[in-house]
């Protein structure tokens, strides 16, 4: 059974930054591309980010382009992400997520649909 293990959330001031993580287990890590998403309060999942396993190409929501990294390192079966320049707007529960399919490749949008198995969130407060 796959499963993901998000970790690193937590409360900071606008302007500093997170490194969140998402640890895979049960599934051929380096098979399989790694997205992020976020669920800000009272608003839709949105995705955020996602690294292919195949080149490791990676793409990014606009709002977050020059602000967030994303990466990974196959042999520690783990997806980073990581936040600079925080804004109170990334305040959300930020969830990683395993596509349907091995050998995604990441481009276009951060789609849920293409997404079927998930971690069960880190929290990330930006405020002052």
């Amino acid at each position: 059974q796959a499963q993901l293990v998000e970790s690193g959330g937590g409360l900071v001031q606008p302007g500093g930054s997170l490194r969140l993580s998402c640890k895979g287990s049960g599934f051929t890590f380096d098979y399989y591309a790694i997205g992020w998403f976020r669920q800000a309060p009272g608003k839709e999942r949105e995705g955020v980010s996602c690294v292919s396993a195949t080149d490791g190409s990676t793409n990014y929501v606009d709002s977050v382009k020059g602000r967030f990294t994303i990466s990974r390192d196959n042999a520690r079966k783990t997806v980073y992400l990581q936040m600079n320049s925080l804004k109170p707007e990334d305040t959300a529960v930020y969830y990683c997520a395993r596509p349907k399919v091995p050998h995604y490749y990441c481009s276009g949008n951060v789609l849920e649909d293409d997404y079927d198995y998930w971690g069960q969130g880190t929290e990330v407060t930006v405020s002052s």
